[in-house]
């Protein structure tokens, strides 16, 4: 099974060690990217967990279930790892993968196809903004 060593060396091998890493608490880490999103990993055996905050959701009911099929729909043809999520009034992206067999390619895969999500995604998302 994978360990909370494994998991800090992976992160440390991200993007050739230049994405600002910083741990919260054990087993808890914050990514910052170059273009300022911060994906936080969670190492909670037997799971690693990565999730990023995109944005809040509209107050307007019409403009969130606008906004909440839009993710449904990005869930189901655009994503490969994770999905869209709800965390309060917070929309996620989120993904978890099990320590048992858990390599570098794999976590690496995550995490790209994680940050590619939003950024490519955050312009049709931009229009449900409201700050």
């Amino acid at each position: 099974m994978v360990t909370q060593e494994d998991i800090q060396s992976y992160l440390d091998r991200l993007d050739g060690g230049d994405l600002g890493t910083e741990e919260l608490e054990e087993g808890l880490w914050v990514l910052k990217t170059p273009d300022g999103a911060e994906v936080v990993v969670h190492y909670a055996p037997p799971v690693v967990l990565l999730r990023v905050r995109v944005m809040e959701s509209p107050s307007d009911e019409g403009r969130r279930g606008e906004l909440y099929r839009h993710l449904l729909e990005l869930n189901a043809s655009d994503l490969v790892h994770g999905s869209y999520g709800l965390e309060g009034e917070y929309i996620v992206l989120t993904d978890a993968h099990e320590l048992a067999d858990l390599d570098f390619t794999e976590f690496q895969a995550s995490f790209d196809s994680i940050t590619l999500a939003l950024a490519s995604h955050l312009g049709a998302l931009a229009s449900y903004r409201e700050r």
